[in-house]
């Protein structure tokens, strides 16, 4: 028998406004971290003299499309290095959740990308208002966003119920 020892249940997830309140924080990251890519390239355009990059980003006609690859860019490192490393984006630190899978462990690098490059689905970020809670990186990595602490709880209850079971045999 496949039994799943952790198995994510709706009592660990993380609520809609843990969510909500995960994508304003990262929201603001991204931003900030757009802006220091905006900084950087100034810089390396008056260190190097080399104007190029700084010409594409300030034309009118497609400094739009540079924005975007940017933007794109940012989105898929942050995540994806934050996520595979920790479990955790820094919005995710704050409000105490992290990713797993649906038997708790840990996504591979190959779920985490896919939940990343999920995220630059258009309206991706309002698909997790919907009845159950779930967003499009969620459903399309087969990934969870939960409460570190229901988690960890149900996981020393389930490890505690299997000793006391051990004692009785």
């Amino acid at each position: 028998m496949n039994h799943i020892k952790y198995a994510v249940t709706k009592d660990v997830l993380a609520s809609k406004e843990i969510r909500f309140a995960n994508y304003i924080i990262d929201f603001i990251v991204k931003y900030a971290l757009s802006f220091g890519v905006g900084i950087l390239i100034g810089l390396f355009s008056e260190l190097t003299g080399n104007y190029t990059f700084l010409d594409i980003l300030l034309d009118e006609d497609t400094g739009w499309i540079f924005e975007y690859v940017i933007g794109f860019l940012i989105v898929i490192v942050y995540y994806t290095t934050l996520e595979t490393l920790t479990g955790r984006s820094l919005a995710k630190y704050i409000t105490k959740t992290k990713v797993v899978l649906y038997d708790g462990s840990k996504p591979t690098i190959n779920e985490i990308l896919i939940r990343s490059l999920s995220r630059i689905i258009p309206f991706e970020a309002l698909s997790f208002l919907g009845e159950n809670g779930k967003g499009w990186h969620d459903s399309i990595s087969k990934t969870y966003v939960v409460s570190v602490d229901k988690f960890q709880a149900k996981k020393e209850t389930i490890d505690g119920l299997e000793e006391i079971g051990r004692i009785g045999e």
